[in-house]
């Protein structure tokens, strides 16, 4: 898609796109409006409220210029960035077999005049709503696609908001680029991704984007003891990996070190501890936290942000095989500590917990975040909305916080309080991996994450159980979201 800026309408646009808040300045708009393109205020102001996504379309009789349509688009109240984004991607998909190849979106309006705020995330939902979920279709539609028609974007701004508008364009195309391709690389079923896939995938970003990547393979991770990643893998054709990423450009030399892991188990049966069968096809999102990672350190190295980030990404297939790790098996860590396996299906946890002990040992973090698909007990205490956060530092809890509200991917802290800790205690091991209770399990996977980290006094775990893969416009069933990488880049940003 080509993107440019303009301070006034240009003649070639054949649609108009307008945004409009639902704020108190929504009649003055509105009219506004009408008296622009010569249309009733009184059939406006009555049949437009500006909800949020609320499309109104109109034909504007102009025999001289190609501009033939309008769209007020609504944004609802105003709220975060999240809102805009949503309903610009929302407009772009469901209209993208209407909208014309020459297209302009008016932030110049009264009725516009806060959307320049939200510029880069006007971009990064107008493209995103391009996403395509059909794969693997071999009878892909052939009717007009106003993303596949070679497109141009027109985006009309304040002349003296020219320089902010073109940082914000670049950003909000490179996120949107870096989100789809791993929404690619997180709906890909399990037979088309396996560990080696993100290793390679890794591999080939890293090349593209100049950062580091190392792959620790199955006999490597032998080697140093990496034996709850084994264990959960022992059940698997595919062999497992450890993917390690390094972005550091030069001009952070003197920059904060953040350390950032992601669960990245590519398929997830359950192991022995079978899931149910009804959604278990949905288990090709079990690698949603290894997706945030993979995303998060490409948008650096895309954006050239000045600090030194560390990736690793623990993978694995979750499988059944008579190989497999039983329930009641004593198995050993990369830490050196010994697990009792209470549920093969808590299996996450495990491969955390040789990926956390690795980074703290190799790399010593400031910052440690680790995000996961870890729990459907999160899912069932914050729905599909919030990500569940765990933590005992305040400071970062309140970083991570703010970042969530500013980013709409939303987090909600629950407790780590020691209390839990007794629930792990094993009788013939270090610590058990489940504590086999019908409650609290988004809490004790975090506390069973916690004896793994070394007694790290800045790591926090995110829960993304619930956020990574859920309903959208793009498809009938739940699908990837990419959740974490706009939240962990924005954190990235302010630490910097």
């Amino acid at each position: 898609m080509n993107i440019q800026l303009y301070s006034q309408i240009q003649p070639q646009i054949q649609a108009l796109i307008i945004p409009v808040w639902q704020d108190t300045n929504l009649q003055s708009s509105l009219t506004q409006i009408a008296e622009k393109f010569q249309l009733s205020d009184y059939d406006l102001q009555n049949d437009f409220k500006a909800d949020s996504k609320e499309v109104l379309f109109f034909y504007v009789p102009t025999p001289s210029e190609k501009l033939k349509k309008v769209y007020l688009l609504g944004l609802g109240k105003p709220a975060g960035s999240i809102e805009v984004l949503k309903a610009f991607r929302y407009l772009f998909f469901s209209y993208k077999t209407k909208l014309p190849a020459a297209l302009g979106i008016d932030l110049t309006l009264q009725a516009s005049a806060n959307s320049i705020n939200y510029l880069e995330n006007i971009i990064n939902g107008a493209l995103l709503g391009g996403y395509d979920l059909n794969l693997y279709k071999t009878n892909k539609s052939d009717s007009y696609n106003f993303f596949q028609a070679n497109p141009s974007l027109d985006l009309y701004v304040s002349q003296e908001s020219m320089t902010d508008a073109e940082k914000a364009v670049s950003k909000g195309k490179a996120i949107a680029e870096t989100q789809i391709r791993i929404m690619n690389l997180g709906n890909a079923p399990g037979n088309y991704k396996t560990p080696q896939t993100l290793a390679t995938w890794a591999l080939e970003s890293g090349r593209e984007w100049g950062y580091d990547v190392t792959i620790l393979d199955k006999s490597q991770l032998i080697d140093i003891g990496a034996e709850a990643l084994l264990a959960v893998n022992k059940g698997s054709a595919n062999p497992p990996v450890m993917i390690v990423l390094e972005y550091k450009p030069d001009s952070a030399a003197a920059s904060q070190k953040i350390g950032l892991v992601g669960k990245g188990v590519t398929f997830d049966t359950g192991g022995i501890s079978l899931k149910d069968s009804a959604n278990m096809h949905l288990m090709k999102s079990d690698m949603g936290g290894a997706a945030a990672v993979l995303g998060t350190i490409e948008l650096a190295a895309r954006l050239q942000l000045p600090v030194h980030l560390i990736g690793v990404i623990p993978s694995t297939e979750n499988s059944v095989d008579g190989e497999s790790t039983k329930p009641g098996d004593v198995i050993g860590s990369y830490a050196g500590k010994t697990i009792e396996v209470i549920d093969t299906d808590a299996e996450g946890r495990l491969i955390l917990a040789d990926a956390l002990a690795y980074v703290v040992k190799n790399y010593q973090p400031d910052v440690l975040i680790d995000l996961a698909t870890l729990t459907g007990s999160v899912i069932g205490t914050l729905g599909y909305v919030a990500a569940g956060l765990f933590t005992t530092n305040d400071t970062l809890s309140s970083e991570l916080i703010k970042v969530s509200e500013q980013t709409g991917e939303k987090l909600w802290r629950l407790p780590m309080w020691d209390d839990y800790r007794d629930d792990l205690k094993s009788d013939v091991a270090d610590v058990k991996n489940y504590h086999g209770k019908p409650f609290a399990g988004a809490i004790m996977g975090a506390k069973f994450l916690e004896v793994f980290t070394n007694s790290h006094s800045t790591w926090a775990h995110l829960d993304i159980a619930g956020t990574a893969f859920t309903e959208s416009e793009y498809g009938t069933q739940k699908n990837a979201t990419a959740y974490g990488i706009r939240l962990l880049t924005a954190y990235i940003e302010q630490k910097i």
